[in-house]
């Protein structure tokens, strides 16, 4: 393998911010995944492994290590295998360096149903089992049937089931108790050819439903429209990659939403019932089961947005989008210490008014 020597990384990143890696290789096969990996361990140094650079931002001083840019390519003849409900499922092996949307598109072009709703969101494959990826009523974990990974530990393969991946919202083993330990290579995903596409984000219902009535189809929506939709969904909140959009500079949404309790919820709402005018914060449903038995998810964006932030806003040369207030957005130059500050603001005033502490979503390097 080629090991290069302080690459910049904000060129790879949606952010275009960050230092220079130390050392930067490109890994197109598992043989040299392993080599990479021994090669770091040989030399003593950190290893990170970039996909897509789409939920990162990097420090302006860059990685003092080993950067593995994962470029495995390929997606197997999809195997056709029988359901726990007895229904026919399809599973497509497809490896961690394929562009995740235009895997999504084959997928719906197929007529599969189970990640239609998480068209247009940037990446690679392999980013989609370490963040446990999610948006509109989906997730991955819902539909992941294996991972296979590079287990440094061990340093050798291995093959995950998804009851292994220790998935929760926008977490998993991978970026959690076992950060760093595992590259992924292949992520399976079992997939319902013919099912119907999941409508249970009420924002895309609406949307759908709206361009239903204006072409008068009397049919049930299909994958392709829903996925269609979703995209259109994601663009008009700068959420889906433009050339030339600036609002696209960014790493998506740069926190979560909340999960909280019941009684902090009331707190929050209880003030906002008695003036005239304004709604109490809207709630979803958190993932039952385990520490979330109870709890109710709440948007991060209307947190921001009443704590005193608005869509457009500026400090320095990092801003929020001017489309939506989840996503902080490089204005032109910027650094990752100005990304830092104004989320640290944001952070600060947001935990001042409401007492909930926003948690960051792109992962930090360096940092």
């Amino acid at each position: 393998m080629l090991f290069r020597e302080n690459v910049s990384l904000a060129p790879y990143t949606t952010l275009g911010i960050g230092g220079p890696a130390r050392w930067f290789a490109e890994a197109a096969s598992e043989d040299e995944i392993v080599e990479a990996a021994e090669w770091a361990r040989g030399h003593r140094v950190k290893l990170f492994v970039l996909g897509g650079g789409s939920n990162l931002l990097v420090s302006d001083a860059g990685f003092d290590g080993l950067v593995l840019h994962a470029a495995l390519r390929g997606v197997a003849a999809p195997a056709s295998v029988q359901g726990l409900d007895d229904f026919p499922r399809q599973v497509y092996r497809t490896a961690a360096g394929e562009d995740w949307d235009s895997f999504v598109e084959r997928t719906v072009f197929d007529g599969c149903a189970g990640i239609e709703c998480l068209a247009g969101i940037p990446g690679t494959v392999g980013g989609t089992p370490v963040q446990n990826v999610g948006a509109y009523g989906q997730e991955v974990s819902e539909v992941i049937e294996r991972v296979r990974a590079y287990d440094r530990t061990v340093r050798r393969f291995v093959e995950l089931a998804a009851e292994e991946c220790g998935f929760s919202y926008r977490k998993s083993r991978f970026n959690t108790v076992d950060r760093g330990r595992f590259i992924v290579t292949r992520v399976d995903y079992r997939l319902t050819p013919g099912g119907a596409p999941t409508l249970r984000y009420a924002e895309v219902v609406r949307a759908v439903e709206t361009e239903r009535q204006a072409e008068r189809l009397g049919r049930a929506p299909t994958l392709a429209e829903v996925a269609g939709v979703v995209r259109r969904i994601r663009r008009s909140k700068g959420m889906l990659l433009v050339k030339d959009d600036p609002d696209c500079r960014s790493a998506g949404s740069f926190f979560k939403n909340p999960v909280i309790g019941e009684e902090l919820f009331q707190r929050i709402a209880a003030p906002r019932a008695a003036v005239p005018g304004f709604a109490a914060p809207p709630r979803f449903p958190a993932v039952p089961g385990g520490e979330n038995e109870g709890r109710v998810k709440i948007p991060a964006a209307w947190l921001i947005e009443q704590a005193g932030f608005h869509k457009g806003y500026a400090l320095g040369a990092a801003g929020i989008s001017s489309k939506h207030t989840l996503a902080l957005v490089n204005r032109g130059g910027a650094r990752a210490a100005e990304i830092l500050a104004l989320a640290e603001k944001i952070r600060a005033l947001v935990e001042e008014r409401f007492g909930v502490r926003l948690e960051i979503e792109p992962e930090l390097v360096g940092l």
